[in-house]
């Protein structure tokens, strides 16, 4: 579904290439000048303000956002801890039937599969102080699990924005450690936006996932760490390794002749608890976000 830029700050021809496109548009190169944090945060919330309901309550409330905007499944950029201090920075992203309606209630109204929850989580385990954590829904992931799933379209026009707005991110923290966090689909996002990204990003985690858009780490064309997690009763397992006619993901990350270092998975069950807390997991990816 086709989704319009949110403008922030009114800077419309440098933010709304390079923080979030439409998954349509082709990618534009990432923009030198924009909105800083401080810019940013107001006009997400004077959006959120003017979109009433439940959304205005999340501005009422205090949370921070990069960008928001309702058109479409809508798009959500939230920020947990201080991202003008922080030197070490987590960007989740989410896998399929994530909307902006499930953004903070999750799927099904399971908490857990929110990605505002698994940002607050990952921040929590992390320690907080001088580590932030970003819920990046950028993108439009597909509905269920059926063709669009199996696709790497929507992954494709995800990573553009992804390393779009990685590289936004990077221009104004340049001496910060970034991490991308990649859930189920969104680890095809990630994998797919790995050639494109900042230096600063020193660490791709891929947790739950289907496949990277790659046969092995080489595929992926970065010089960070690569990281998989994929626990025995997660479901993912059931989906076949292979290209055929456009269909295919790639080989599973945390296959072992992919070539990523595993993360434990102790404690997770299915496919939706590598961000609860207690689990290996959990603790695992706050040490790479925090190494």
């Amino acid at each position: 579904m086709m989704r319009r830029t949110l403008l922030l700050g009114g800077v419309a021809a440098t933010l709304g290439a390079g923080l979030l496109m439409p998954a349509s548009t082709p990618a534009a190169a990432a923009p030198a000048a924009g909105p800083t944090f401080t810019a940013a945060y107001p006009a997400a919330a004077a959006a959120m303000r003017a979109a009433g309901g439940a959304y205005a309550g999340w501005a009422r409330s205090g949370r921070t956002f990069l960008a928001f905007d309702t058109r479409g499944d809508g798009t959500a950029v939230e920020v947990v801890g201080d991202l003008a201090t922080a030197d070490r920075i987590a960007v989740v992203v989410p896998g399929v039937d994530t909307t902006l309606a499930t953004f903070t209630d999750g799927l099904g109204g399971v908490a857990r599969r929110a990605p505002a929850t698994q940002a607050r989580e990952l921040y929590a385990a992390a320690g907080g102080g001088s580590v932030a954590v970003i819920a990046w829904l950028g993108y439009d992931p597909p509905e269920g699990v059926g063709l669009e799933a199996a696709r790497e379209v929507r992954a494709r026009a995800g990573a553009r924005n992804l390393a779009a707005f990685t590289g936004w991110l990077a221009d104004r923290r340049p001496d910060a450690h970034i991490t991308l966090i990649g859930h189920s689909y969104g680890a095809v996002v990630v994998g797919l936006a790995a050639p494109e990204l900042p230096s600063q990003v020193t660490a791709l985690v891929a947790l739950g996932a289907p496949g990277m858009g790659a046969d092995d780490v080489a595929g992926l064309h970065t010089r960070a760490s690569v990281y998989a997690a994929l626990a025995p009763t997660d479901w993912i397992h059931r989906i076949p390794q292979m290209r055929l006619l456009g269909l295919g993901l790639g080989t599973r990350p945390a296959s072992a002749d992919f070539g990523a270092t595993a993360l434990p998975t102790a404690g997770v069950e299915g496919h939706d608890h590598y961000f609860t807390p207690g689990t290996a997991s959990l603790a695992a990816v706050a040490a790479v976000v925090t190494r």
